[in-house]
C-alpha cells in the first residue's frame, strides 16, 4: 500500500454496529500491540491481549463504538466514552481508545477523525496519554491544539498508580453536528 493522499481522501467515522464488534475487537489486537512498547500490556496464554469491556460499547448508552474508513478501505477505529477516568465527573467526554492503521499514520487521518469525533459531542472532554508515551503525548497535543486554536498543555497526573499526561479541553460543536448520540439512548 503506497502513502496515501489525505488531501484526497474521504474519511469516515461511521457508528460501529453489534456485528461489527469482531472487527473492532480484531482492530484493539492491533493496538494492543502497538501499545505494548509502552505499556506493561502482556498478551494472554491464548495469543491474543483482548479487551474486556468491548462488549458494552454495545450495552451501555454512555460507550460509543467507531469505526474509521479511508476511500472506504478500513482504517482504525475510535471508542467514546462518557465520564472522567481522572475526576470522576460524569458529563465528561472521554477518548477512551483511539487507533489508526500504521499505514495511515502521518498522513492527516488521525488529525481529521479527533477533530471529527470531538464535533459529534458538544462539551468537556478529556484525552489521556500514558506518562511514556511521547510519540502519543506530541500527536495529542497538536490534535487538540490545531481544535481548541490555543496551545494545548497536558497535566500529569496518577490514577490507579499510573502516570498519565491529561488534556482537557471544550469542544462547543453545533447542535446539528452528523451524530446525536441521544440518538442511541
Amino acid at each position: 500500500m503506497g502513502a496515501p493522499e489525505t488531501s484526497f481522501m474521504e474519511i469516515e467515522v461511521l457508528l460501529a454496529t453489534p456485528e461489527q464488534e469482531p472487527v473492532i475487537a480484531n482492530l484493539l489486537e492491533l493496538y494492543a500491540h502497538d501499545f505494548s512498547e509502552v505499556s506493561d500490556l502482556k498478551i494472554g496464554v491464548d495469543g491474543r491481549f483482548g479487551y474486556d469491556p468491548l462488549p458494552l460499547y454495545w450495552s451501555e448508552s454512555y460507550r460509543f463504538p467507531f469505526l474509521v474508513r479511508a476511500n472506504g478501505d478500513l482504517a482504525g477505529f475510535v471508542l467514546v466514552q462518557q465520564g472522567s477516568h481522572v475526576s470522576d465527573e460524569a458529563e465528561i467526554w472521554d477518548m477512551a481508545e483511539f487507533f489508526v492503521l500504521r499505514g495511515y499514520r502521518r498522513h492527516g487521518v488521525g488529525l481529521r477523525v479527533a477533530h471529527d469525533v470531538w464535533r459529534m459531542f458538544a462539551g468537556r472532554w478529556e484525552v489521556r496519554v500514558a506518562e511514556n508515551n511521547l510519540v502519543a503525548r506530541a500527536f495529542w497535543e497538536r490534535a487538540v491544539s490545531d481544535f481548541t486554536g490555543v496551545r494545548a498543555e497536558s497535566a500529569l497526573t496518577e490514577v490507579a498508580g499510573k502516570g498519565w499526561h491529561v488534556f482537557s479541553f471544550l469542544s462547543d460543536a453545533l447542535p446539528n453536528n452528523s451524530f446525536e448520540p441521544e440518538r442511541r439512548r
